[in-house]
């Protein structure tokens, strides 16, 4: 009897081992399967890292004067269309006085040298005047309709340099620098502010040529900053070089800087306006 119950235990543990067995064997099948899978979805994953470019604008005027208003400061958002600096009017409203003058002048004397034009026509056929007072009359006659239109194009010109005292903002933005101050006498295209666009934001990064033929134009990219738990922003491919070139030694990348490789803009969906000029970001496609 002892024997017998001797031989069912032994067959009881041999049947849990070759279970236990069976289990572990199954677990590290899982297991590999799992790491196999997981390291090819890595595989297709690609990552660059790059920074945040954003285009900025030299805010100036486009007539020589003296700075009498600026009306932003460094930070400060500024609305397309907006009023952002005045020079100081007076010459030039002095300017298109005395182009306003002449034109009414010159307006006076054409009028005469019709009237006396006209009189000139009327007494040739009775010989009371030669034809050559008579092409005289004309000949100045249309000398002061040049000089009028002369005259006319010299207003249109002192009201645009009047308009051209003002700088308006050309798209919105943020003011980096403020250059200038007021008093200060500028020249043509001198800057008075440097502003900040907030649209178009792109990534700059560049992708090694083994890499080359994973990315397309208008491919969708995730954009992480260095911000814990930060947003994630979206962006799609916008240009890419057809020209290779060296890393440049301020991009971050595991790669040798020897290596050459071609830069991508990746522009990107900025919402909050946090993204800001030259952050450091990281760029994940997934093909």
């Amino acid at each position: 009897m002892a024997e017998k119950t001797g031989k069912l235990k032994a067959r009881r543990d041999k049947r849990f081992l070759l279970l236990l067995t069976l289990l572990v064997a199954l677990l590290i099948g899982f297991t590999l399967a799992y790491l196999i899978f997981h390291r090819r979805d890595k595989t297709r994953e690609l990552v660059l890292y790059g920074n945040v470019d954003v285009r900025q604008v030299d805010i100036s005027f486009r007539v020589s004067g003296q700075v009498e208003e600026l009306f932003f400061e460094e930070g400060d958002y500024v609305a397309k269309g907006q009023l952002m600096a005045r020079l100081d009017p007076a010459p030039y409203d002095s300017q298109v006085l005395e182009a306003s003058s002449n034109l009414e002048a010159m307006r006076v004397k054409l009028e005469n040298a019709e009237i006396l034009l006209e009189r000139r026509l009327e007494l040739l056929p009775i010989g009371g005047v030669s034809q050559e007072d008579v092409d005289n009359a004309q000949t100045s006659r249309d000398q002061l309709l040049a000089n009028l239109r002369e005259t006319e194009s010299a207003l249109v010109i002192n009201f645009d340099n009047l308009r051209y005292t003002e700088a308006i903002c050309p798209n919105d933005g943020v003011i980096l620098t403020r250059v200038r101050e007021v008093g200060t006498v500028v020249a043509p295209g001198q800057p008075v502010y440097t502003l900040s666009l907030t649209s178009p934001v792109w990534v700059r990064a560049y992708i090694n040529e083994p890499n080359l033929g994973r990315i397309h134009f208008g491919m969708e990219a995730l954009v992480y900053t260095d911000t814990p738990k930060g947003k994630i922003y979206h962006g799609k491919v916008g240009f890419i070089s057809p020209v290779a070139e060296f890393t440049p030694k301020t991009v971050q990348t595991t790669q040798l800087r020897t290596d050459l490789v071609y830069r991508l803009r990746i522009y990107v969906d900025n919402p909050d306006q946090l993204l800001k000029q030259g952050m450091p970001v990281t760029v994940k496609f997934l093909n």
